[in-house]
């Protein structure tokens, strides 16, 4: 369980998030996949990171139960950093990132998704941000990476997800495979971006990075800003009790 790192093969990096049940990552899990993907990409040896899941889904975002488990705005603090250093690691990264996504793509999961250089899915992954009914602001910076803006700001203010399929669509899913065949299909591209020069491929991922149109990580600090303050007001923390007391009638049959 956690985060963890394996070389597969020739020049290709492996980094697993693995926290069950949903994988949902506590502060500590952020800057753990953080340390991996900046470890993987600092390697001379390695041409692209492998970023994947195991369970039943690739990301369910922040560990909220962690924040609310802790009084004051600390932990809140703590894991807005986490996942700000997360985002800026892949994006950051001196190789190519490959995100494997199934399942469900929550929250945080569009932030790591949405700086990846390539995605590949399977034909179960939903992807979305629920922030808004959770009293949260974040990572439309990186939804609007995968969908044009007007779909960008529906799917934000309806919290509602887009399908893998969808998504090809629009070119920002590079693959849709069956489940099965998922982590095949990703190694597959890896071993294709691999096959090239190390130097070249490391240039490339500077050169896309330079010619980029949008600043992630000032934007995506912009977006955490309206969080902050949504939780100084205490607005986050009356959503959130409502959000608990819904699931906790749903669970009674009510």
């Amino acid at each position: 369980m956690g985060i963890n790192r394996h070389t597969e093969s020739a020049g290709i990096e492996v980094v697993t998030i693995d926290y069950p049940p949903v994988n949902a990552l506590p502060t500590a899990g952020w800057f753990a996949v953080a340390d991996a993907v900046r470890g993987a990409g600092r390697d001379p040896e390695t041409k692209v990171v492998v970023l994947r899941a195991e369970g039943r889904g690739f990301n369910a975002g922040v560990d909220i139960k962690e924040i609310q488990r802790n009084s004051g705005h600390q932990t809140l603090i703590d894991a807005n950093h986490g996942c700000y250093e997360a985002f800026s690691a892949v994006y950051e990264c001196a190789v190519p990132v490959i995100a494997v996504v199934h399942g469900f793509c929550l929250g945080g999961g569009i932030g790591l998704v949405g700086n990846a250089d390539v995605v590949v899915a399977s034909d179960d992954a939903t992807f979305g941000l629920p922030e808004v009914e959770r009293g949260a602001l974040g990572a439309a910076t990186h939804l609007a990476r995968l969908v044009p803006q007007h779909l960008m700001r529906a799917l934000f203010y309806t919290a509602s997800t887009v399908t893998a399929q969808q998504l090809y669509h629009f070119g920002s899913v590079y693959r849709v495979v069956p489940r099965a065949e998922l982590d095949s299909a990703a190694l597959e591209v890896a071993k294709n971006i691999a096959a090239k020069d190390g130097r070249v491929i490391r240039a490339a991922k500077r050169a896309l990075n330079g010619i980029d149109l949008q600043d992630v990580h000032r934007s995506y600090r912009f977006e955490q800003g309206f969080t902050f303050e949504l939780n100084l007001a205490g607005v986050s923390d009356e959503i959130r009790a409502r959000f608990d007391e819904d699931l906790a009638a749903k669970r009674e049959g009510k």
